[in-house]
């Protein structure tokens, strides 16, 4: 039997390398295009830039450093100069796909870094592996501007998972509607009509806001937004403003809102305020043929009626007052009952006495309710 060399002894105290398996070895070297690695080989493993990171400008001295501990996947055994050609990137594809597989199967939650901005949605990265989330399954709502989600780490999971295709599709939207349906489930569980909550504005509309309670939207009705008279709701009411409500009614899954609190209620101190014979200024809020309406304060207003406005004949309320102007009136007749006041601004004018019959005399009077 013929002696082995010293080479050959050596040669065959060393493992064997194969293209296709996994390695493990420390950096020994780092250039700013390739890292030199010890696989305790005759030959050390070489990772290219390209096999490191998918940014061609990277330097490589500034990821990786001497000594750091690596694993990569045998890409040439044998490069035709004797070096071994590794790839970290193969590898956490490889390892990324079969935990993507898992996560599809198992219908699990994902996180991960939103990577890129498309118009058709977003791209994440898990594990080197590219994973597209149409905009249609960003949120529960339509998204309008995708900006917001730079760079942001988002949680989805898997719809579709075919890598022969490389068709990876991910999903928020059952997510968040599956999270929205337990706080909305929560949140009925909680609360009952009278309740006092606090929400948030998220949206206006002219007949009311819709309040985000955390789980549910309780509308908040314009007729429900004050004692006085809300003309506009969008002026009275943005988007993100907090509001402090009460519950007034549950019907379903549908609440109703009010921030008329009882004790907020004017009427409630209005017969001594504005008892018979005080003289007090309200606003003119609005006209018809036969008087004007006073606000006196949001949430009461008090009829002043054309017989009322002056000593002299005045033809309609209109010759005489603006919409917006201030005046000052006597009360001439309170009815808390039917929340009903009546002034004048005849009886100012000289405090001359006024004949009952004539202040009340017009039919049209009748009309008048508190609105």
């Amino acid at each position: 039997m013929s002696e082995l060399s010293f080479e050959q002894l050596l040669e065959g105290s060393l493992k064997k390398i194969r293209t296709g398996e996994v390695v493990a070895g420390k950096v020994f070297d780092v250039k700013p295009d390739e890292i030199i690695v010890d696989i305790g080989y005759k030959s050390d493993g070489i990772i290219p830039r390209n096999e490191y990171t998918n940014d061609s400008s990277a330097d490589l001295t500034d990821l990786v450093n001497v000594g750091d501990a690596i694993e990569a996947k045998v890409v040439k055994a044998n490069d035709g100069e004797g070096q071994v050609i590794l790839s970290t990137r193969k590898l956490q594809a490889e390892r990324g796909s079969k935990m993507l597989e898992e996560a599809f199967e198992n219908k699990s939650v994902l996180t991960a870094k939103v990577s890129q901005i498309m118009s058709g949605g977003l791209s994440v990265m898990v594990d080197g592996v590219r994973v597209f989330i149409p905009i249609s399954q960003i949120s529960d709502s339509y998204e309008k501007d995708l900006e917001k989600y730079k760079d942001a780490e988002i949680e989805f999971e898997l719809i579709e998972y075919n890598p022969k295709k490389r068709r990876v599709i991910g999903s928020r939207k059952q997510l968040l509607l599956a999270r929205k349906a337990e706080m909305q489930r929560e949140l009925f569980e909680r609360i009952e009509v009278g309740q006092t909550v606090e929400g948030t504005v998220k949206n206006v509309t002219d007949f009311g806001a819709f309040i985000d309670l955390g789980g549910a939207d309780g509308l908040l009705h314009i007729s429900e937004m004050s004692w006085g008279r809300v003309e506009n709701p969008k002026k009275a009411f943005h988007t993100g403003d907090v509001v402090t409500a009460f519950i007034k009614d549950i019907n379903g899954d549908k609440i109703a809102l009010s921030i008329k609190f009882p004790e907020s209620n004017p009427w409630v101190t209005a017969d001594e305020k504005y008892a018979v014979g005080n003289i007090v200024t309200g606003r003119v809020a609005r006209m018809t043929d036969f008087g004007a309406f006073i606000e006196l304060e949001p949430g009461i207003d008090a009829l002043l009626h054309v017989s009322q406005i002056s000593r002299e004949h005045v033809e309609k309320p209109g010759d005489i007052l603006k919409i917006g102007q201030v005046i000052d009136a006597k009360v001439v007749d309170f009815n808390g009952e039917d929340k009903k006041i009546s002034l004048s601004m005849k009886a100012l004018e000289s405090y001359a006495p006024m004949d009952a019959e004539t202040v009340y005399s017009d039919p049209e009077e009748d009309s008048y309710t508190e609105e």
